[in-house]
């Protein structure tokens, strides 16, 4: 690898995750950019690594990835996805497509092309089969820059070997340790994004604007259906200090007026999110957040009020089912029960809450997804994501269904909602049943909000008509829908069992739920 007389070797960093290659996300249109490729391009640029950076996520079209590296010219090609993003964990075809078309085009111009990213720390040799000649597995921050000194100094031969970088088809995958110290870590280079486009996207669709940081790296739970290639088991958190800094220069900088905390499990140890709350009240920093936390956690003294303090606006809780056996299957480690009491106190404290759900796992019945309603209907979250049973490489999940995969081993992109293996109904049945919900989930919180505006009729507005003009279209719909989800229920592929323990006490005395028919 030849050097340049401005120093080292020009590195181009890029993505291939792009709205443009996932319909529903660009319709939501809540763009956020690529974080994880914003730190490994800080960290090349404290080694003294000459950076550029391509930003697919609002990209056009592929010409456009064609257009950065003529313009750059770059040595070094380093494909680094966006490790935070839980549909870059998926890997969605598409977004795959993509990264192996980046290889082909890079491979034209650039002397080595790197990849790092969830899928090819699964797949190494699927890459470079396509044209890499490195792939890193796990954290790559510290591999890539090891990899490039010593392809720059010449010193890396044949058989030698790095941790955490794969060189040749069917090489062993020595994993690095993650890093421990993140406040080691520079904060992202934020400087090379265009930051004005994602403010005019945000403010067109929302009237706010949105950025995203992570204060951690990792989970140490073990859900059995939850990837986890890059992190493993570990989990390491910034300091307080650490995060209000960033905090401080993104709202100096770039005036958000909101943020999203994009940690799989935010303010995981005890009395973290009360520092938190303290630093940001003594510098008189408030932006508000959402972020993604467990209803047991959320359940220690304090924990909810420190989330209000710090500017917490919204909770989002991986619930999943409202069935204690599913829940225990899954090896969650929480409770039907704790999901209601967290709810509970988060509306207390004016936090909303949001619900992440999911259908089809192995043993599913009909009775465990009428409890799942239940659920729903009783906590009323502000909003809820639904989505079905996806069998992750790496994943104990994954190895339980390995017999009962399906062709198909990836969706196209993220409102797919194929079943990947053979579970206990049909894919139209779970398609059926994420639109049965939806809808009475509408319905619901719309007649909620037409309800409180009129116990306070001076603040009756218009669009409080409109929601009860939704909620009776729901409501009419509902009937029509529920009798085509019972019928799909029928074309079940074949009965599934799950070992494991029966229904606590607790949710065994519940009543119940009335089948979906019946109501």
């Amino acid at each position: 690898m030849s050097t340049r007389r401005t120093g080292k070797a020009k590195v181009l960093l890029g993505q291939a995750y792009s709205l443009r290659l996932d319909p529903k996300l660009r319709q939501a249109m809540q763009p956020y950019p690529p974080l994880a490729t914003l730190y490994a391009a800080s960290v090349l640029r404290a080694h003294g690594w000459e950076v550029a950076l391509f930003d697919a996520t609002l990209a056009e079209s592929s010409f456009a990835w064609s257009e950065a590296l003529e313009r750059n010219l770059p040595e070094v090609v380093v494909l680094y996805e966006d490790s935070f993003n839980y549909l870059s964990k998926m890997c969605l075809s598409r977004i795959r497509e993509e990264a192996l078309s980046m290889i082909a085009a890079a491979r034209r111009t650039a002397g080595v092309v790197i990849v790092a990213s969830s899928d090819a720390s699964d797949c190494p040799d699927l890459y470079l089969e396509g044209g890499a000649d490195y792939v890193l597995v796990g954290e790559a921050e510290e591999s890539l820059v090891e990899l490039l000194a010593r392809l720059e100094a010449g010193k890396l031969g044949e058989g030698d070997t790095i941790a955490g970088v794969v060189g040749r088809r069917g090489q062993p995958v020595v994993r690095r340790p993650p890093i421990s110290d993140l406040d080691s870590l520079p904060l992202p280079a934020w400087d090379l994004v265009d930051v004005d486009r994602y403010r005019h996207a945000w403010r067109a669709r929302h009237g706010l604007f949105s950025l995203n940081m992570v204060t951690t790296r990792g989970c140490p739970y073990h859900c059995n259906w939850c990837a986890k290639p890059i992190w493993g088991q570990r989990y390491h958190s910034r300091s307080p200090e650490n995060v209000v800094l960033e905090m401080q220069r993104l709202a100096e900088r770039y005036a958000p007026d909101h943020l999203w905390f994009m940690d799989d499990i935010f303010g995981l140890r005890p009395g973290w999110i009360g520092e938190l709350a303290d630093r940001l009240e003594s510098c008189g920093l408030r932006l508000p957040f959402k972020c993604l936390s467990r209803p047991d956690l959320l359940l220690r003294a304090g924990e909810v009020d420190a989330l209000a303090r710090a500017g917490c606006e919204n909770v989002w809780m991986g619930a999943e089912s409202g069935s204690q056996r599913i829940l225990d299957a899954m090896e969650k480690g929480t409770t039907v029960e704790q999901i209601r009491q967290a709810s509970t106190r988060l509306r207390a404290a004016g936090i909303q809450v949001g619900l992440f759900l999911q259908f089809g796992y192995p043993g599913e019945t009909r009775e465990d997804i009428e409890r799942t309603f239940s659920l729903v209907r009783e906590v009323l979250p502000n909003d809820i994501g639904v989505s079905v049973s996806y069998p992750l490489p790496g994943t104990k999940f994954h190895e339980r269904v390995r017999e009962e995969l399906l062709e198909k081993d990836h969706w196209v992109d993220s409102a797919d909602l194929d079943m990947m293996y053979q579970g206990p109904f049909v894919s139209d049945f779970y398609r059926q049943l994420h639109r049965v919900l939806h809808l009475e989930f509408r319905a619901r919180r719309s007649a909620a909000t037409l309800l409180a505006s009129l116990r306070s009729p001076r603040r009756l507005r218009p669009r409080h008509l409109g929601a009860a003009a939704r909620a009776a279209v729901s409501l009419l719909r509902l009937p029509v829908e529920r009798r085509r989800l019972d019928h799909l229920g029928l074309a079940a592929p074949r009965p599934t069992r799950i070992p494991g323990p029966e229904l606590s006490a607790a949710e065994a005395s519940r009543p119940t739920p009335q089948p979906i028919e019946q109501r």
